[in-house]
């Protein structure tokens, strides 16, 4: 058994990484932190989980308490950019296997990452430990790495439909525009007037343009399946639901055939379990992901603008967070990818 604690448990990424690892047959949830919640039973909190939970409390979240504890083997980050990092250093040093959810790590760059996010890193030397992995298009030798920069939801939604094709030269590095959808779920468990039922039902809006944080993370995972600099324009959208990204990628075809996108798909896809690939003529709708582990992706070749149109949806808290850094802790520990996932 895993044993593993979760760092940041009250947020929306936090109750599912609960929700996941408090039935995961091959792990023990042994400690769940929360600065807000400390001393409540964690049942109490989630009461929908509570034939699973026994008397697991919330306790403080103290860094130096979770490095010193010497049953704990992995530790979940589900904490805000800029906090993570001052966590991940004393678990590191521990020797623990850190999974941060954050955007911390995500970036190779220190100055990428101040250009994005508005201040220094908060540990440029623990960047160099970090590797950022996509489970489905990892870098060889990421499962010796200690600490692992999970992706973020826009960025997967993404990444997987563009990384086979900018890999194997089917399309080209230039004008690329994603234009993504994602429910209120995305932008966290907080009081605010935006985010409130009132304000965002029956309303849509674009946010975040035309320089979204998650920009720098998807250029720069391009750039390096692409072997050269790839500028991409995305255009994120709030939308009306609680779950969900739907995301639409529009690139020339560079004399390319919907065929040839599906070549290079199932190329790099194949025995992939949590990509699902569709060539029945129906399009990826988010109804058909939310709840589950998957991403769901399409092409479409529209030959009088000559450009291809991909299309993918997946669920923003767990293929776009808790799920997929579950997904990799399957992986890094050497178990079933689909173990403990739906």
């Amino acid at each position: 058994m895993i044993r593993v604690g979760i760092v940041g448990a009250s947020g929306y990424s936090g109750e599912v990484l609960v929700e996941l690892l408090s039935s995961h047959p091959g792990v023990e949830l042994a400690a769940v932190t929360s600065r807000s919640l400390a001393g409540k039973p964690v049942a109490e909190v989630f009461p929908r989980l509570s034939h699973r939970l026994g008397s697991l409390q919330f306790t403080e979240s103290d860094a130096s308490a979770l490095a010193q504890n010497d049953g704990l083997d992995a530790v979940f980050l589900a904490l805000p950019h800029g906090v993570a990092a001052g966590f991940a250093r004393p678990l590191f040093e521990a020797g623990k296997t850190v999974f941060d959810l954050s955007a911390d790590f995500r970036l190779g760059s220190p100055d990428v990452y101040k250009e994005f996010y508005g201040q220094d890193h908060p540990d440029p030397e623990l960047l160099k430990a970090a590797a950022y992995v996509l489970p489905e298009f990892p870098l060889k030798g990421w499962q010796e790495k200690p600490l692992i920069a999970c992706p973020g939801c826009y960025p997967t939604s993404i990444l997987i439909p563009l990384l086979p094709l900018l890999a194997s030269g089917t399309i080209q590095s230039k004008d690329i525009i994603a234009s993504c959808m994602s429910g209120v779920s995305g932008a966290g468990k907080k009081a605010n007037e935006d985010f409130s039922y009132c304000e965002r039902t029956e309303s849509a809006r674009p946010y975040g343009q035309p320089k979204h944080r998650h920009l720098s993370e998807i250029e720069e995972q391009l750039a390096s399946a692409a072997g050269s600099p790839v500028i991409l324009q995305f255009l994120p959208h709030l939308v009306p639901m609680r779950r969900g990204i739907v995301t639409t990628i529009s690139v020339p075809d560079n004399g390319k055939t919907a065929e040839d996108v599906l070549v290079a798909w199932k190329s790099q896809y194949a025995n992939r379990p949590f990509v699902r690939i569709l060539e029945d003529g129906t399009l990826p709708e988010s109804k058909n992901v939310v709840g589950t582990n998957r991403i769901d992706i399409a092409v479409r070749h529209d030959a009088r603008m000559q450009r291809l149109i991909l299309t993918s949806t997946e669920d923003n808290l767990l293929k776009g967070a808790s799920g997929q850094a579950v997904q990799l802790m399957n992986l890094k520990f050497g178990l079933e990818e689909t173990i403990g996932l739906p």
